[in-house]
């Protein structure tokens, strides 16, 4: 059983042939065995990301009226500021508070016998006390966005499928998500920060600023179990898969049990998870693996409080309606229960 995340190199693919390969090999094997990765040489420079971190900052260093003024509960579509308390794991207090902020389009009209999950288009809440983050975070947005699909790219490959085979589903409407998250410090037996879950999504790139501990992974199979630390690494991203991964490749690649511990008291964890997230009515599509893939692909998990779809909608509107009860009472009592 490991007792680290695997280090890849996106550097390997400037190189030639053998190098590319080796990135190709490092990727599937990190993804099939583990789920999660660090990833280095993704070309994004620390000052970008020290910005990114400084607004962060910023944002919560704001007076709680300011935070207030957007918070999540005046949203139909989960966006905007969650205090402390305001959302949930596996039924259980998540303790942080942060913002959610992703892909704004004009939401599509309602039909009778329409998909639910439609409703979650829409607009952001930007808070007009600090301006610089919407421009911070839709920087922040493309960036990831590109480097998402670079390796969704190379997942392919790496598959034996076509190097574009994932590309229509987030060419129209693709749903990234940018959460800003602050962990606060504190002495209690429930140190639930976030509890376990698996993201509901493709893919997540998490960055958290170095030091700040906390993450942990759940590794090995069956009954032969265990959680793991999984640190900041210098320069890195850690990387994790989402259940539509998995339901692509018939569990070759599979969705993997994460959590965060909150960090001492009179210290804080501030992070930025994003989420890159197909457009909400789009289906992945289903990989035809390889016969030597193919033959370790352990199925989609079946686990009847948590069906799974290749629909990317019918995911995340199940996680924001669970995971957020008081927003989902307030805007779909339609949905609720």
């Amino acid at each position: 059983m490991i007792s680290e995340l695997p280090i890849v190199d996106l550097a390997l693919l400037d190189g030639g042939d053998a190098d590319r390969a080796a990135f190709r090999d490092a990727l599937l094997t990190a993804t099939h065995e583990v789920g999660f990765f660090y990833l280095v040489g993704h070309g994004i420079d620390r000052s970008v990301r020290e910005r990114l971190f400084a607004t962060t900052r910023a944002f919560f260093a704001l007076p709680d009226d300011d935070k207030f003024a957007v918070e999540m509960l005046k949203s139909p579509q989960f966006r905007g500021y969650t205090r402390f308390g305001g959302e949930y794991t596996q039924g259980a207090i998540d303790w942080r508070e942060q913002i959610d902020l992703a892909a704004e389009y004009e939401p599509l009209p309602e039909t009778a016998g329409g998909p639910d999950y439609l409703r979650l288009d829409g607009p952001n809440l930007w808070p007009d006390a600090l301006p610089e983050l919407r421009e911070v975070v839709t920087d922040w947005q493309n960036r990831c966005s590109a480097l998402g699909l670079r390796l969704m790219r190379e997942w392919a490959l790496s598959l034996g499928a076509a190097e574009d085979v994932f590309d229509e589903a987030f060419a129209t409407r693709p749903s990234a998500l940018i959460k800003l998250v602050r962990y606060p410090g504190r002495e209690s037996d429930d140190r639930q920060g976030v509890g376990a879950h698996k993201d509901p999504g493709v893919l997540t790139l998490l960055l958290v600023e170095p030091g700040k501990g906390g993450l942990q992974v759940q590794v090995g199979e069956g009954s032969d179990t265990a959680w793991i630390d999984a640190p900041p690494v210098e320069d890195a991203f850690v990387v994790n898969i989402g259940e539509a991964l998995e339901w692509a490749t018939d569990g070759y690649l599979r969705a993997t049990l994460h959590r965060v511990v909150s960090p001492p008291a009179g210290t804080e964890r501030p992070s930025v998870p994003f989420f890159f997230n197909p457009a909400l009515s789009a289906t992945m599509p289903r990989i035809a693996l390889p016969p030597e893939l193919a033959a370790r692909a352990r199925g989609v998990e079946d686990d009847p409080s948590n069906p799974i779809s290749g629909t990317f909608g019918e995911n995340i509107l199940k996680a924001r309606l669970r995971a957020h009860p008081d927003v989902a009472a307030r805007h779909h009592p339609d949905l609720v229960g």
